[in-house]
């Protein structure tokens, strides 16, 4: 079974779901002889990862792959040896060693056509790069830093002194959902692609695309209730739309309902409600096997299994919250909302800068309660 996410990737610039200004820059950034650093920015599903590779296929040529190297720094958000990992994928030799990644030249930087590919692709940019199939290449790797914004300022900072002594033969490309976590020194080394959020419209031209190509006939409404529900991210949509597809749930508009009953939402919703009741920490008795257990519930109890079913850490759930709270659909009062906006941010804030995002979130979740209980009605 293919993915349609794979199936239906653009193979050129111009087919990229964006402003006609960002296509136009990824092509003459890509076709100079040599290209700087880019820094590509925008909310989750607009393209970025897409656009980066259309990118480095152009650069590198037909053997792209083996010399772009991905790093996702949200993997190493918070996790032990995080730096040690770090290093490990700039300096593949050793830390003491002086070798590094961004050091290393390939030969494709010699001829660009002494690779091939299986598949006919055309260049991303229509027409290849003015090095490609003789002299010499003066870009031949390309490292890519995905969720720069999670790199933290240590990271950073080293990245940066890596960027300046041995990036001669290499180019890096960060992509981030908020520009301004990553440090000026690095913003100012590359050029800055901002990718505008995706319009309903424009999702929904392409989910019909999508299902004209796969014979499928929606139910009139349906794409639009897909691409309002995926807010922007035309990944999700495309994997909604793959879903309900393979589940044959495309026939009935009330099916998109069904499933968002189980999103994330909810349960953000359930977390905050919880918090406002004023039941942060709330244990009860449960029988588990044999024996009875003593189990977490209320706010943190529902934070935890939330995190843990849709794999999130504590940054990835204050989005959510946030988004909830933006969303206009909560109906709280204009003072409570802006209470609550004003903690959630706060939170954020020192979730960048602790090692323990348990702790700030349980703050939050007791901040919440505060607010609960202050704009309670009086009691009769």
């Amino acid at each position: 079974m293919s993915v349609w996410l794979e199936s239906y990737k653009p193979c050129l610039f111009s087919e990229l779901l964006t402003s006609a200004s960002v296509i136009d820059s990824l092509t003459h950034l890509s076709l100079q002889a040599n290209p700087p650093h880019l820094l590509l920015s925008g909310s989750a599903g607009c393209g970025k990862t897409t656009a980066y590779q259309l990118l480095c296929r152009q650069v590198l040529g037909p053997s792209w792959r083996s010399t772009t190297h991905v790093l996702q720094a949200r993997d190493l958000d918070k996790t032990s040896g995080a730096m040690a990992k770090f290093e490990a994928f700039l300096r593949p030799a050793g830390a003491g060693s002086e070798d590094t990644l961004a050091g290393r030249t390939s030969l494709d930087a010699f001829d660009h056509g002494i690779s091939e590919t299986a598949d006919a692709s055309p260049p991303p940019a229509g027409q290849p790069s003015a090095v490609s199939g003789s002299g010499f290449a003066p870009v031949s790797r390309i490292i890519v830093i995905e969720d720069a914004d999670y790199l933290g300022h240590a990271r950073q900072s080293y990245l940066r002194r890596m960027m300046e002594e041995s990036s001669r033969s290499a180019r890096f490309v960060f992509t981030t959902k908020t520009p301004s976590r990553v440090i000026e020194a690095l913003r100012s080394r590359t050029q800055h692609l901002r990718m505008p959020n995706l319009t309903r419209l424009m999702m929904e031209q392409r989910l019909e695309h999508i299902a004209t190509k796969e014979g499928l006939t929606p139910a009139p409404g349906v794409l639009g209730d897909i691409a309002h529900v995926a807010s922007g991210n035309l990944r999700k949509a495309i994997f909604m739309l793959q879903l309900m597809a393979q589940r044959e749930l495309l026939g009935e508009r009330k099916n998109i309902q069904l499933l968002m009953a189980n999103s994330t939402r909810r349960e953000v919703q359930f977390v905050l409600e919880e918090a406002l009741r004023g039941r942060v920490h709330d244990w009860k008795w449960e029988r588990q096997g044999e024996k009875n257990a003593r189990v977490l519930k209320g706010a943190m109890g529902a934070l935890d299994q939330m995190m843990a079913t849709h794999d999130l850490d504590g940054r990835a759930f204050v989005d959510r919250l946030h988004e909830f709270l933006v969303a206009g659909r909560s109906h709280y009062p204009d003072t409570m909302l802006a209470d609550l906006l004003n903690v959630v941010s706060m939170c954020d804030t020192r979730l960048q800068r602790s090692t323990q995002p348990r702790i700030q979130l349980e703050e939050l979740m007791h901040r919440v309660a505060e607010i609960g209980k202050q704009h309670a009605p009086p009691a009769l």
